[in-house]
């Protein structure tokens, strides 16, 4: 297994749209893998193939708490098949906008179609954190931050942070 870079925003290929999964081989359960250990290392409780910079339909999630216990989630080609007309709101963070966070509104409810580990389809009711992760990490594979969802005032200005944090980073290593 190995650490991945995990991309930060406003990098542009966190805009772009993934392309589906042929099927579940080796090298897509490699990336697995690889996600699930920099997932953890960051540390978070979910991350999309594009955050590491593979425009492929692929997500982990662990959303594991002490009242909650799932184990490590593996989708590939994701896909919601059905979503409740009720709404939640969580304060959602992301790997690729660190240090941010905002609420936003998605449903409460949803159920997710995929292929697990092994390339066997599986369907998955979902509510309240892992709906919202679910959801969240699948917007990621159609180039959408959850920054999308706020408004546009408050999406600028964490680009521009992020930005000049990055142009910071970027003069220190040069000088070091």
């Amino acid at each position: 297994m190995a650490l991945l870079p995990i991309l930060t925003a406003p990098d542009p290929r966190l805009k772009k749209k993934s392309d589906a999964v042929a099927s579940v081989d080796d090298e897509t359960r490699q990336l697995m893998d690889d996600m699930l250990e920099t997932m953890y290392a960051a540390p978070g409780i979910g991350l999309a193939a594009p955050q590491v910079g593979v425009l492929k339909r692929v997500i982990v999630l662990d959303i594991d708490r002490e009242d909650t216990k799932t184990g490590p989630l593996f989708m590939a080609n994701p896909e919601i098949v059905e979503a409740s007309d009720e709404d939640a709101v969580y304060e959602e963070g992301c790997l690729s906008v660190p240090e941010h966070y905002s609420d936003v509104v998605r449903p409460a409810r949803v159920t997710v179609r995929y292929l697990d580990r092994d390339g066997k389809r599986q369907e998955l009711a979902c509510e309240g954190l892992l709906a919202t992760c679910v959801q969240h990490e699948i917007d990621h594979l159609d180039g959408i931050l959850f920054i999308d969802h706020i408004s546009a005032l408050k999406r600028n200005m964490i680009l521009r942070k992020l930005l000049k944090a990055r142009k910071e980073k970027e003069r220190e290593e040069a000088d070091a």
